[in-house]
C-alpha cells in the first residue's frame, strides 16, 4: 500500500476534548542509537457438576452485558487516572484524527497523541527506545509481518477484548496479542472503457490470456500478495502461475494508489488494487470496476495491539475495545476503509467474496518471498 508524503516525515498529533492539535515533540531518532543491524473435584452429584461448568463458562466467556459493563467501568477507572493514550500507528494521519476524535467525544478525560511512520520505521523505533529502556508508546498498528516480529520480541501484551468474539479466526490472534481492525482487499480492477465486463477477467488465471500482455499494473513491491498466494495454493502452483505471470510484461509501478489511477486514466486496461478504493473512485464516477469472483481474496490485515510495556494500558485498552465495537467498526467503514467486524459493511459482504486473511506469522520467510518476488518479476 502507499504511503502519502506526510508518512515519509512521521510527526506526532496531540488531541484534546476539543479536538484542536498541535505538534508534540517526541525524542528525534538521532537522540536514540540506531541498530546494527484446574483441578476438578470428583462427586458432590449432578448439581455440583453442573454449577462447576457453569461458573467455568462465566470465566471463560465473560462477554455478557454485566461483564462487559464492569470491564469497561474499570477500565474507564485506570484510564482516567492514566489521562493520555500514545499510538504508534502506521495509518493515516486524517483516518487517526477522525477515529481519535470519536473516541476523544466518548472519552474526554483522554489526552491522545499519536505518531505516524511507515510500518518498517515504526519497527525500528520501538526496537530503538527499547533498547535505551524508554516505552513511550500505549498502542501500536501496523502491517502483520511487523506486528508478528514485535510479538516475538515481547513488545506487545496479551489483552482480550470484550468484542474480539465477534471477529472470525485469521482475523486475530490466538494468544489475543493482537486483532485486526480494518482490512484492505487485493483485487483486480479494469478501465470499463476499455474491458468490456463480459470480456473482464473472472479468475487470477485469466490474466495469462495473450490479450493482457503488456496491458496490467502492478505494484512493485507486492510481496504480502505473493506470500498469500503461495500458502493458499501451496508453493509448486504458485511458482508456475507467478513465472508466467511475469512473461505478461507486466507494468509494475510504486504504489496501489497509483496503479489505480493509471488504469483510470487509460494506460494500462487492468491492474491489482485495493477493492475499498476502486469502490470510492466509482463512486467519483471513475471508469472503473473489479472482480468479485477471485480465489482467494487476499486480504492485507491490520492489526492493532498493546504494549507490553504501556504506560497508560487501561487507554489503550478502552480504545481497542472502541475501534473494535459496533460503534468504532461503523466509524472504520465512514472514513471509507474495509472494517473488520462482520455485519458491518453489508455491501461487501454480500459479494461472497473468498476471503484469504494474509497471516503475519508470513513473516518469519518474508525475505524469502521478497527474493523470489525481485527475481521473477523484475528480470
Amino acid at each position: 500500500m502507499t504511503r502519502s508524503t506526510a508518512a515519509s516525515h512521521p510527526r506526532a498529533v496531540r488531541f484534546a476534548s476539543s479536538q484542536s492539535c498541535s505538534i508534540l515533540q517526541h525524542p528525534s531518532q538521532s537522540d536514540i542509537p540506531m541498530p546494527m543491524e484446574s483441578r476438578s473435584h470428583a462427586g458432590g452429584g449432578s448439581m455440583r457438576r453442573i454449577l462447576i461448568s457453569i461458573l467455568i463458562f462465566q470465566i471463560w466467556f465473560p462477554i455478557n452485558s454485566n461483564g462487559q459493563e464492569s470491564h469497561a467501568a474499570k477500565l474507564v477507572e485506570g484510564a482516567k487516572k492514566e489521562g493520555s493514550l500514545v499510538w504508534y500507528t502506521s495509518t493515516s494521519i486524517e483516518d487517526v484524527k477522525r477515529l481519535f476524535d470519536a473516541y476523544n467525544k466518548k472519552y474526554p478525560f483522554i489526552k491522545t497523541e499519536f505518531f505516524n511512520a511507515g510500518s518498517a520505521r515504526l519497527f525500528n523505533r520501538i526496537l530503538n527506545e527499547s533498547r535505551v529502556g524508554k516505552f513511550f508508546f500505549d498502542l501500536v498498528a501496523v502491517r502483520g509481518v511487523e506486528t508478528h516480529q514485535l510479538v516475538k520480541a515481547g513488545f506487545l501484551q496479551p489483552y482480550l477484548s470484550p468484542e474480539s468474539g465477534a471477529y472470525p479466526q485469521g482475523f486475530k490472534d490466538a494468544k489475543a496479542y493482537w486483532i485486526d481492525y480494518f482490512d484492505a482487499y487485493n483485487i483486480i480492477a479494469y478501465n470499463t472503457k476499455l474491458v468490456p465486463k463480459d470480456q473482464a477477467p473472472k479468475s487470477w488465471e485469466d490474466l495469462l490470456d495473450p490479450k493482457w500482455k503488456s496491458k496490467i499494473g502492478m505494484e512493485e513491491e507486492m510481496y504480502s500478495w505473493y506470500a498469500a498466494i503461495s500458502v493458499a495454493w501451496g508453493r509448486e502452483r504458485a511458482q508456475r502461475y507467478m513465472r508466467a505471470l511475469a512473461k505478461q510484461d507486466i507494468q509494475l509501478r510504486n504504489g496501489q494508489t497509483l496503479i489505480a489511477q493509471l488504469m483510470a486514466a487509460g494506460e494500462f486496461h487492468m491492474g491489482m488494487a485495493l477493492a475499498h478504493r476502486i469502490e470510492k473512485m466509482k463512486e467519483q464516477g471513475a471508469p472503473v470496476e473489479w472482480v468479485t469472483t477471485l480465489d482467494p481474496v487476499t486480504v492485507s490485515l491490520h492489526p492493532i495491539g498493546v504494549a507490553a510495556k504501556a504506560p497508560h494500558p487501561n487507554a489503550a485498552k478502552l480504545f481497542i475495545d472502541f475501534v473494535l465495537s459496533k460503534e468504532g467498526q461503523q466509524l472504520v467503514l465512514a472514513i471509507g476503509r474495509t472494517p473488520s467486524r462482520p455485519g458491518i459493511d453489508t455491501k461487501m459482504q454480500a459479494k461472497n467474496l473468498k476471503l484469504f486473511p494474509i497471516p503475519p506469522e508470513l513473516g518469519e520467510n518474508y525475505n524469502q518471498y521478497q527474493k523470489e518476488f525481485r527475481e521473477i518479476f523484475r528480470q
